[in-house]
C-alpha cells in the first residue's frame, strides 16, 4: 500500500479541494487555461523538486531538510517548511473536515435523521474520529477513495450537470485563483510525495542497515542509473491533471443524501493520512504521542474557532509560502552538482529548462497570484 499511497493522493487532491477554488461560473474558460498554464509553470517544476529533494536527504521533509540545509551550508531559516508542510496539512484536514460537517449535517437533515447539534460540535467529534483513524496510516486511502467514488455514482445516475463555456475577462485574481487551484491540485508544497518517497525508501532499506556506507554506495551507483524523477513525477502529474479535468465536469453534481453520506465518509478517511503525515513529521521532534495531542488540538482549534472561508485564505497565504521557500531553496541554496544526480533527466537542457521555472518562473508566479488574492480579498 505505501507504494501507491503517493498515487492516491494525486487522484485524491482534485476532488477533495476543486470545490474550494473553482470559479462560481464553472465554465469560464480563461480560468482553466490559467489553471492549465499554472500546472505545467508552477505545480510541475515544484514537484520534480520535492522530488529531487526525497532523493538527496533520504527521510521524511522535517528531518530532511535539516541534513539538506547543514550540506548546503544554508540558514536554519530554511528548515520552516518541513514545519509549514505539517501545518498545510492540518488545514487541508480541517478545511474538508469542515466541509464533511456541513454536507454530513444537510445530508441527514434530508432523511429527517439530523441530529440536534451545533455545527462547530460535529466538526469537533468528526475531527477526533479523522485523528483515530489516522493511526491506520495509509490504510484508509484505498476505502477514502472507494467510497469517495461511489458517491459521486450515485450523483451521475441523474446525469451530469450542464456547463456552459464561455471566455471572460482575464486579472491577476483570476491567475491567483488558478495558481491556488494548481498547487491544492497536486499537493504542493504538502510535502507529501516527499513523505510518500520516504516510507517507499524506508520499507525498502530496512534490510541492509547492517553495513550503512557500503549499502548506501552500492545503491547510489546503482541508481544513478536506473533512477529518473522524471519516472515519479510524470505519472503523478498527469494522473492529477486527468483527474482534474473530471473534477471541474462533475463540480457541480448534485448527490443524493445517501451519496452524500458516502462521498464525506470517503472524505474523512482521506482526511485522516492528511493528519497522519503531520503527526509524523511533528513526531521527529516531539514524539508520537505528543505529536498526536499537537496535531488533535490544532486540528479542533481549525474546525470549531475558524470559518471555512477564512481557512480557505489561511490555506493559500501559508502553502504559498511554503511552496516559495522550496523554490527558492531547490533554485538557489541547493548545490548544482546534487540537484543533477537527484534529478537525472535525459538531457541536460531538460534540467536547465527545469531550473529556470524552479528559480524565476515559480516565485514569480507565487508573487502574482498573491498579490491578486490581496487585490481580490480587497475588493
Amino acid at each position: 500500500m505505501v507504494r501507491f499511497a503517493s498515487y492516491f493522493m494525486a487522484a485524491l487532491l482534485p476532488l477533495l479541494l476543486f470545490r474550494w477554488f473553482a470559479p462560481a461560473a464553472i465554465g469560464e474558460i480563461d480560468f482553466w487555461l490559467l489553471w492549465l498554464l499554472a500546472m505545467v509553470v508552477v505545480s510541475l517544476p515544484v514537484v520534480y523538486a520535492e522530488i529531487a529533494l526525497a532523493y538527496r536527504s533520504v527521510d521524511a521533509p522535517l528531518a530532511g531538510m535539516q541534513k539538506l540545509t547543514r550540506e548546503a551550508d544554508a540558514s536554519p531559516l530554511w528548515r520552516s517548511f518541513g514545519w509549514l508542510a505539517a501545518l498545510v496539512a492540518i488545514i487541508i484536514a480541517a478545511l474538508v473536515i469542515s466541509g464533511a460537517s456541513s454536507g454530513m449535517l444537510s445530508a441527514l437533515s434530508e432523511l429527517n435523521s439530523a441530529p440536534d447539534l451545533p455545527i462547530f460540535a460535529i466538526a469537533g467529534g468528526l475531527m477526533v474520529i479523522t485523528v483515530l483513524l489516522s493511526l491506520l496510516g495509509v490504510a484508509p486511502l484505498p476505502i477514502g477513495l472507494g467510497l469517495m467514488v461511489a458517491g459521486l455514482v450515485m450523483g451521475m445516475i441523474n446525469g451530469l450537470p450542464h456547463i456552459n463555456f464561455a471566455m471572460t475577462g482575464i486579472s491577476l485574481g483570476e491567475w491567483g485563483r488558478a495558481v491556488a487551484l494548481a498547487l491544492v491540485s497536486v499537493g504542493a508544497g504538502t510535502g507529501l510525495y516527499w513523505f510518500g518517497q520516504h516510507l517507499l525508501n524506508r520499507q525498502t532499506t530496512s534490510a541492509v542497515e547492517a553495513s550503512k556506507q557500503y549499502a548506501s554506495g552500492m545503491q547510489r551507483s546503482v541508481s544513478s542509473h536506473t533512477y529518473r524523477a522524471s519516472k515519479l513525477v510524470l505519472p503523478i502529474w498527469a494522473l492529477q491533471l486527468v483527474v482534474g479535468v473530471v473534477a471541474l465536469f462533475i463540480s457541480g453534481l448534485t448527490l443524493p443524501p445517501i451519496g452524500q453520506l458516502l462521498y464525506w465518509l470517503g472524505v474523512l478517511f482521506v482526511a485522516s493520512y492528511l493528519l497522519h503525515y503531520s503527526a509524523q513529521q511533528l513526531a521527529y521532534k516531539f514524539g508520537l504521542v505528543v505529536s498526536l495531542v499537537i496535531t488533535l488540538a490544532l486540528g479542533l482549534f481549525l474546525v470549531i474557532a475558524i470559518p471555512t472561508t477564512w481557512l480557505v485564505g489561511l490555506l493559500v497565504i501559508i502553502s504559498s509560502i511554503a511552496v516559495l521557500l522550496l523554490s527558492i531553496f531547490a533554485g538557489w541554496r541547493m548545490k548544482i552538482s546534487h540537484l543533477r544526480k537527484s534529478l537525472n533527466f535525459g538531457s541536460e537542457a531538460l534540467y536547465n529548462l527545469w531550473r529556470v521555472a524552479i528559480r524565476l518562473l515559480v516565485p514569480l508566479a507565487l508573487v502574482l497570484a498573491l498579490i491578486g488574492w490581496v487585490l481580490q480579498w480587497s475588493s
